[in-house]
């Protein structure tokens, strides 16, 4: 498979350039072969027949050559990989191979947070340098990867133009956020949601638009730029830390009020204009604690709602902590003296993944406390970066525990045998995944109280 035309309008109409994009006649490179990267060079794979993946780890480039998946926990990943590189649809190589082989460069690589919460975009920038390196006349450059507003228009569009020996009308550029969960990828990417798009001038968007209505089975949203559709993505996370930020401090009022926060949230939902999120013991994940920065900060202007809800959220392990302390205290009972169990180290249920989650500093809220911890996962394999000793979920009946937290309620858990403990347990449920009520053992709710 070779380099063949270039992407509409810049090669010629939308209909020929749909035509020869399913053909696979316009060569596709996926920069970044990560837990999102290498489902999207799937699913572009599928549609045209003729990408070329590129990564910075040779191991993951080795592997994808042999048709092997490296990406865990996507169901139909495996073995669509295998047969998309057996079909020749698929293949890995380096940056700078794939840029001088690529009509349509899609650059899906992390944006990190400094020390001082500030984005980084260093990593996107060196893909960018290598993609200016391969860079032709008619080319695409789409950026799927979460970055600040403006990155498209103020970093990327400059950094081709000034890294390759194009001027800036003769590529195009456009940001067409991932709009995709861990587990559920596939799926995301072919049609779950419309897909965003917006470029840096509207040849760039018509030319995003008429690539990515073949991806994706719900259509394709167009906004007015690429700042539009990077703001769009930004939405998207802070809507959602800001009303669980809410909820977590309507769960503060459960014991003040007698009530149980839980109820009354569900309840008010039942109007049509109230859709408030449920409280727990954190908010973990890829997304939702990084996004606010994205938007906050270098900003003229302030962001204090953002930053306050980022406060509340990052406030609830220690909130969690705290009601633990208050219900051992409760039976005349230190937390320095007792050994604490916590269920869950992912950062959401059904995920292999530890990003951000708050299990993390309520087992070092724990271990500050004076608790011997224990954490049980059955879907992480290894634990090194917590303080606690990894036990197995199956035996947990057989252990001297004194104490558990619910922090990720694994469908693997809902088999745990409450009855069989030898002695009441304190238990502290930050998700209300938990029925205890037949059960001997002190359990508070985040947002219900404590059960009587």
């Amino acid at each position: 498979m070779s380099r063949a035309g270039s992407v509409a309008p810049y090669g010629g109409a939308r209909e020929r350039t749909r035509e020869a994009f399913r053909d696979g006649e316009i060569p596709v490179g996926v920069y970044g072969l990560g837990k999102m990267g290498l489902p999207l060079a799937a699913a572009y794979a599928e549609v045209c027949g003729n990408v070329i993946g590129a990564d910075a780890d040779e191991a993951v480039v080795d592997g994808i050559e042999r048709g092997e998946c490296h990406v865990e926990g996507e169901p139909g990943l495996d073995a669509l990989v295998e047969r998309l590189v057996a079909d020749d649809a698929l293949r890995a190589t380096d940056n700078r191979t794939a840029a001088a082989e690529a009509s349509v460069h899609v650059v899906i690589v992390p944006t990190r947070l400094t020390d001082g919460n500030d984005p980084d975009v260093s990593i996107l920038e060196s893909v960018v340098r290598d993609v200016a390196s391969g860079l032709s006349t008619g080319d695409l450059v789409v950026v799927e990867c979460t970055v600040p507003p403006k990155t498209c228009r103020e970093v990327v569009a400059p950094l081709l133009e000034a890294e390759s020996d194009l001027s800036a009308d003769e590529f195009g550029v456009a940001f067409c956020p991932e709009r995709t969960s861990s587990g559920r990828a596939l799926e995301d990417i072919r049609g779950a949601y419309p897909k965003v798009v917006g470029g840096i001038d509207d040849e760039s968007t018509q030319a995003a638009h008429t690539i990515y209505e073949q991806l994706n089975a719900k259509g394709v949203i167009t906004v007015a730029d690429a700042t539009t559709a990077e703001a769009v993505k930004l939405f998207e996370g802070v809507y959602r830390d800001v009303n669980i930020a809410l909820a977590n401090e309507l769960a503060r009022f459960t014991d003040e009020l007698g009530i149980d926060v839980r109820e009354a949230i569900a309840t008010a939902n039942t109007q049509p204009f109230c859709e408030i999120h449920d409280p727990g013991a954190g908010v973990g994940g890829h997304c939702i604690p990084y996004y606010p920065y994205f938007l906050a900060n270098d900003r003229a202007e302030d962001a204090p709602l953002l930053r306050t809800a980022r406060a509340v959220n990052d406030s609830m392990p220690e909130f969690t902590v705290r009601k633990l302390h208050e219900e051992f205290e409760a039976e005349g009972r230190s937390l320095a003296e007792t050994t604490v169990l916590v269920l869950g180290v992912a950062y959401r249920p059904g995920v292999a993944e530890t990003a951000a989650t708050p299990a993390g500093p309520i087992i070092d809220g724990l271990d500050a406390a004076g608790a011997d911890v224990l954490c049980a996962d059955p879907l992480i394999d290894d634990f090194g970066e917590f303080d606690a000793t990894p036990v197995a979920t199956s035996g947990l009946t057989d252990r001297a525990i004194d104490g558990v937290v619910m922090v990720t309620p694994h469908e693997q858990f809902e088999r745990i045998d409450w009855l069989a403990f030898s002695s009441p347990l304190v238990v502290v449920d930050g998700r209300g995944a938990l029925d205890l009520s037949d059960t001997p053992h002190r359990v508070y709710t985040i947002g219900s109280g404590r059960d009587v």
